[in-house]
């Protein structure tokens, strides 16, 4: 299993020098399995760099959504297989107590925010993703809500040969004093829990998560905290914050220290192939 980041960045896209190497592009990861599956995370602006450079498309592609904020599913009409009628794109995302997730969809896919509507794409089906066990290909995923305003899907994707974890938008330290305590009572840690890459949300300084407690967002701190509590082998940071130039996140990230776990910056364009 391999994973290639497409966007990281957080809550708004965010072009420029200052963002070329962590990126600007928000949230979209492709995940490729050892049978050639592909599976991608999240539909932000980075999906169109995706599919620009998705090569030789399977005859289907599963998009998995973790939650409805703008900016992961902004790009999601701009996704080129999607057009694309020799392929099945198979969409997941949270399930909701009042609506399905086409009628939900529909309010971005349709005039006035969008000139296309999702009626007209005609190889695509839509899927309530409920918490739980899916499995797709060679990759076994595990869906959970995790603490995030709105409904939000952390996901575990399992192969032979090891664990993808991926909880874009996280505060697991919401209501907790002395972060972290038992893996027990963490959101996400069961997701997590021995991960080989653990792609983790890191939007704000210590500073910052003191004035935006309860938006949904991790600190840095807290990012790596939770990647020692879960026993995770490799911590991606991401979701970076719209603010953060690359020379910042270059300083912060480079200062973060673990004596368990790897702490690596997400930036766009990497690679992580898990179980090497």
């Amino acid at each position: 299993m391999k994973a290639t980041l497409w966007g990281t960045r957080g809550s708004l896209a965010r072009s420029g020098p200052e963002t070329l190497r962590y990126g600007g592009d928000t949230s979209s990861v492709e995940v490729r399995g050892s049978d050639d599956s592909l599976i991608v995370i999240d539909a932000g602006s980075g999906i169109l760099r995706l599919g620009e450079n998705i090569g030789d498309p399977p005859s289907r592609i599963d998009l998995l959504l973790s939650h409805l904020h703008m900016d992961h599913i902004q790009g999601l009409g701009f996704f080129t297989p999607l057009y694309a009628p020799d392929i099945e794109v198979h969409i997941w995302g949270p399930v909701s107590a009042t609506q399905d997730l086409r009628s939900r969809l529909t309010r971005y896919l349709s005039p006035p925010l969008f000139p296309v509507r999702l009626r007209d794409l005609a190889s695509v089906e839509i899927h309530d993703l409920q918490p739980g066990v899916l499995e797709l290909g060679a990759i076994t995923v595990t869906a959970e809500i995790v603490t995030h305003p709105g409904h939000t899907m952390g996901l575990r994707l399992e192969d032979e040969a090891g664990v993808l974890t991926y909880i874009s938008d996280h505060e697991p330290a919401l209501g907790v004093t002395d972060f972290p305590r038992s893996a027990e009572w963490t959101s996400g840690a069961a997701l997590a829990e021995g991960a080989n890459v653990l792609i983790h949300d890191a939007q704000y300084t210590d500073e910052e998560y003191e004035e935006r407690v309860g938006w949904g967002h991790s600190s840095f701190k807290h990012a790596v905290a939770f990647a020692e509590l879960v026993g995770a082998k490799k911590m991606v940071t991401f979701h970076h914050d719209p603010s953060h130039s690359d020379d910042f996140l270059d300083l912060v990230t480079g200062s973060l220290r673990s004596d368990s776990v790897e702490i690596v910056g997400g930036t766009v364009g990497a690679e992580f192939v898990v179980g090497s």
